[in-house]
C-alpha cells in the first residue's frame, strides 16, 4: 500500500468523502475512526502518508504523531484540524507534520499534498 493513505478522523463523513475523493485520484485507502486504532493496525504500516486529524477523542493527533516517532515510523503526516490557531499549527510541524490544513480545504490542495507526501517517500 506504498501509494496508500491512511485517513484518521473521528467523523464518519470526513473519513468517507476524504476515501472517496483519494480513491477517486487513484490511492488506496485506510480509514480509522481514532489515532489508538489507527496505530494499532499493521496494514497502516505500509502506507504512503496519514490524514491525521488534530482534534479527536482519545489521543489527539498530537499524541499520535508522537507515537509515532517514538515508534519509528517514517510516515508523512499531514495534519488536518477545523480548529487551528497558531500554537497548534506550531506544534504540528514541530512534531513532523509534512503540512497542516484548515478544514475545510479544496480538493485540489489536499491532492497536491498527498503527492508531495507520497513523492517524498
Amino acid at each position: 500500500m506504498n501509494r496508500g493513505v491512511c485517513i484518521v478522523d473521528d467523523d464518519a463523513s470526513v473519513r468517507k468523502s476524504l476515501a472517496n475523493l483519494l480513491r477517486s485520484a487513484g490511492y488506496e485507502t485506510l480509514a480509522f475512526a481514532a489515532g489508538e486504532v489507527f496505530l494499532a493496525s499493521a496494514p497502516a504500516r505500509d502506507a504512503g502518508c496519514v490524514l491525521l486529524d488534530l482534534k479527536m477523542p482519545g489521543m489527539n493527533g498530537l499524541e499520535v504523531q508522537r507515537e509515532l516517532a517514538r515508534q519509528g515510523w517514517r510516515l508523512p503526516v499531514i495534519c488536518m484540524s477545523a480548529h487551528w490557531d497558531e500554537g497548534a499549527v506550531q506544534a504540528a510541524m514541530r512534531a513532523g507534520a509534512l503540512a497542516c490544513l484548515g478544514k475545510p480545504f479544496p480538493e485540489e490542495v489536499l491532492l497536491k499534498v498527498v503527492e508531495e507526501a507520497l513523492a517524498g517517500e
